[in-house]
């Protein structure tokens, strides 16, 4: 059986003019990767003012339209699993997913099952998204493994479109609640600050230079004074790779139990040892948007989970 094409536009940000073509094209479609790009790019499936584009490195012209014929799926290796899921909403179009802390979102090297993707292809019995490749299908939008809370996955290829371009927007309205080290000494604030991978390290983010990284911005608000620590409600106006955990370290006030970008100050060592929290204390607790398909806004709210709430009780001076 001949398989299915699914094409999409992109226009090349301006800000974005002379960086390698599958590096601004990820820019541009946030639910494709830049390795999935390049591999399209290499089989002559993108297409540019100059006609087809098969090289991943040249260099990209700001505002001009590209085209990409994504081909539907072939049928996944990934295995579907009985791994059961906390589901905050589900339609024929689309299913929220309140994710505990620990479950990886797609398969990956060291991680190749036991992840959302093998419980979304279970409990959907495959009726995911192909936009997002073999390894991710239905994946419009990623937390990390040890973030808990609230995230979205598409049925079908409209709605995948339809929310990527929400996200694109930054017209979502998501809110984690976190918990970091310090004490804040306002009561809210913004950080503006690019992020791109760090040049010592790369399997980590950093702040860089306006222009060397993404755009990002997140608008934070004190919630309750703790011990050494804040409750802070972190509002992404962008959504980021690991956006809040670096934006919150940058200002000073890092996630407590972040194994990556914190510093476990002496006064809370003992504590989150005690109570085996091993993880940066964030959760996606609200996510609001309209619906893809049929226009109406959805939003949702999640509980901190049970280990991040022992974290808070025990931290209330």
């Amino acid at each position: 059986m001949e398989r299915g094409v699914t094409t999409l536009e992109a226009r090349i940000a301006e800000a974005a003019h002379g960086w390698r073509l599958d590096r601004a094209l990820a820019d541009a479609i946030p639910t494709l990767s830049r390795e999935r790009l390049k591999a399209l790019i290499a089989s002559g499936a993108v297409t540019g003012p100059d006609g087809l584009a098969r090289d991943p490195a040249k260099k990209a012209p700001g505002g001009a339209l590209f085209s990409i014929a994504v081909p539907d799926p072939t049928p996944a290796h990934n295995e579907a699993q009985d791994i059961a899921l906390n589901v905050a909403f589900e339609d024929e179009h689309l299913i929220v997913i309140d994710k505990p802390a620990g479950l990886v979102v797609h398969p990956a090297a060291g991680n190749l099952d036991g992840t959302l993707v093998n419980a979304l292809l279970h409990h959907c019995a495959g009726q995911l998204s192909g936009i997002g490749g073999v390894a991710r299908p239905g994946i419009v939008h990623r937390i990390d493994k040890d973030t808990s809370g609230l995230m979205i996955a598409a049925k079908t290829d409209r709605a995948h479109v339809g929310l990527a371009a929400q996200f694109k927007a930054h017209s979502i309205d998501r809110r984690y609640r976190a918990i970091v080290a310090g004490k804040v000494s306002t009561s809210a604030g913004t950080v503006c600050a690019s992020l791109g991978r760090s040049s010592t390290n790369r399997k980590k983010m950093a702040v860089v230079r306006e222009g060397s990284g993404k755009h990002a911005v997140t608008h934070w608000s004190q919630l309750r004074q703790l011990r050494d620590a804040t409750l802070v409600e972190c509002r992404l106006e962008t959504g980021r790779t690991h956006q809040v955990r670096v934006h919150m370290a940058s200002i000073g006030h890092p996630l407590l139990g972040d194994p990556v970008y914190g510093s476990t100050r002496p006064v809370h060592r003992a504590l989150l040892a005690t109570l085996n929290f091993r993880r940066q204390a964030l959760h996606a607790a609200h996510l609001g948007f309209i619906h893809p398909v049929k226009s109406h806004a959805l939003a949702f709210d999640s509980e901190i989970p049970a280990d991040m709430q022992e974290l808070f009780n025990k931290l209330i001076v």
